[in-house]
């Protein structure tokens, strides 16, 4: 195993040029200008796994975004491992605001800057550098699937994982999505949250009014919209809807400090947390509610006018055991109730995502936490994530048999999602040791 360890560091060079480039495709499948960008993209990791030994590869898309399905058979009596990633990336958002151009990749202090370093394109790295460290003749049979749309909230993956339920199946499922403790601490994810949103809209007039004449009579829309959703959290910021399921403990025992609160997400002076109980069960247990957009009059663009409609778009987090449907249907039944002065509401159902808990325990866990202790000199803690990665139950519903997985290259600084995204270099190197180590106990 020592020889395999050295072996990752052999080719570690070669996968991160490879990284490198394909963080210069703009790979934004809900940009629709760029989505030739994310056929480049798919092409691109279909060369790499080529490249790399598998000897069955495809692109496939099911009316969505192409995938990429990559093939090493199993040699006889050994497991076949499925290995995730997702190869679209977020949009960047303000180029002003990155300190080095998104797509251009850049290294700063051992981190590697620009959009998809981490989220996920340091996934198909993982894969990458584990297959090639093995020679591409791993003990195991491994079978690659990189998703094309997952930041879309992977409409089509249930076509996929139908169509190509043949090629995919697998004894153990490794999904390289999530996050670490630290960049010295890994993680092994056990529970995550679903997702639920909706668009809601007030109307208090068929038209515009001048406020000066009619204010103080009449209601403007945006007033009410404002105390509607002000009564999605009660004083102390809990979730005020009624009939939300909660568990009474989080699925993982980890401590978060103020400190760390405070440190990872950046919590300005004076301002307080939200909401009662742990850390841990507020993250990852209970649901949240985000107000994420609202529609109204911009303040450049404004009048003194009773604005008749407004609109927000809510999104909810529903903690393992829930059922994502009916979360959303209490949240609309709130918001068509609690509107004040007879406003008409409107609810447009968005998108939901079933939430998971996994039971972290047998072989193939055993195996994984060996892998980690010698990867990472530290043992792997189990955590909670309070986003959502509703494919995760997706896999689960098509392979139940399968044992399921979820790794990740992230860490509290990774900043996935948000501007100046980073890899931290060094955390690279020990998932990558981490998975090859594991093909290698699996087998």
């Amino acid at each position: 195993m020592a020889d395999l360890v050295q072996r990752v560091r052999d080719v570690l060079p070669s996968v991160r040029a490879d990284l490198e480039n394909l963080i210069r495709i703009q790979s934004v499948w809900a940009d629709k200008a760029r989505r030739s960008e994310v056929r480049r993209s798919a092409a691109a990791v279909s060369t790499l796994l080529s490249q790399a030994g598998f000897g069955d590869v495809r692109i496939v898309a099911e009316g969505g975004a192409p995938a990429v399905i990559a093939r090493h058979p199993a040699p006889t009596g050994a497991p076949t491992v499925l290995l995730y990633a997702h190869h679209d990336v977020q949009p960047e958002g303000d180029h002003s605001q990155w300190l080095s151009p998104p797509f251009e990749p850049s290294e700063r202090d051992g981190r590697l800057y620009g959009r998809g370093t981490a989220d996920d394109k340091a996934g198909i790295a993982t894969h990458l550098a584990a297959f090639r460290a093995h020679g591409g003749n791993p003990p195991v049979g491994v079978t690659v699937f990189v998703e094309g749309e997952e930041e879309s909230g992977s409409p089509s993956l249930g076509r996929i994982l139908s169509v190509h339920r043949d090629l995919l199946a697998a004894d153990v499922i490794v999904i390289a999505d999530s996050d670490n403790w630290s960049t010295d601490i890994p993680s092994l994810t056990v529970s995550l949250r679903g997702l639920a949103d909706c668009v809601v809209e007030v109307a208090t007039l068929d038209h515009g009014l001048h406020s000066g004449m009619w204010g103080g009579v009449v209601p403007d829309a945006l007033a009410v919209l404002v105390r509607l959703l002000a009564s999605l959290h009660d004083d102390d910021g809990n979730v005020a809807i009624s009939g939300l399921h909660q568990e009474d403990e989080a699925h993982a025992d980890v401590a978060y400090s103020p400190e760390r609160v405070r440190s990872d997400t950046g919590l300005l002076d004076g301002v307080r947390e939200i909401g009662s109980g742990s850390v841990a069960q507020r993250l990852w247990s209970k649901s949240s509610i985000t107000v994420i957009g609202i529609d109204a009059t911009p303040v450049a663009q404004s009048s003194n006018t009773l604005i008749p409609r407004a609109r927000a778009k809510v999104s909810m987090r529903v903690a393992p055991g829930g059922d994502a449907a009916e979360h959303l249907a209490a949240l609309t039944r709130h918001l068509e109730t609690h509107a004040p002065w007879g406003a008409q509401v409107t609810v447009t159902p968005g998108d939901i995502g079933e939430p998971y808990a996994i039971e972290a325990s047998g072989p193939v866990y055993d195996a994984a936490r060996a892998a980690f202790r010698q990867a990472w000199g530290s043992e792997a803690v189990d955590t909670g994530v309070g986003g959502s990665i509703p494919f995760i139950a997706a896999f689960a519903e098509a392979f139940p048999e399968a044992t399921i997985l979820v790794t990740g290259v992230e860490d509290p600084d990774t900043q996935a999602h948000s501007i100046n995204e980073s890899l931290h270099l060094g955390v690279l190197e020990k998932a990558a040791t981490a998975e090859a180590l594991l093909l290698d106990r699996l087998g």
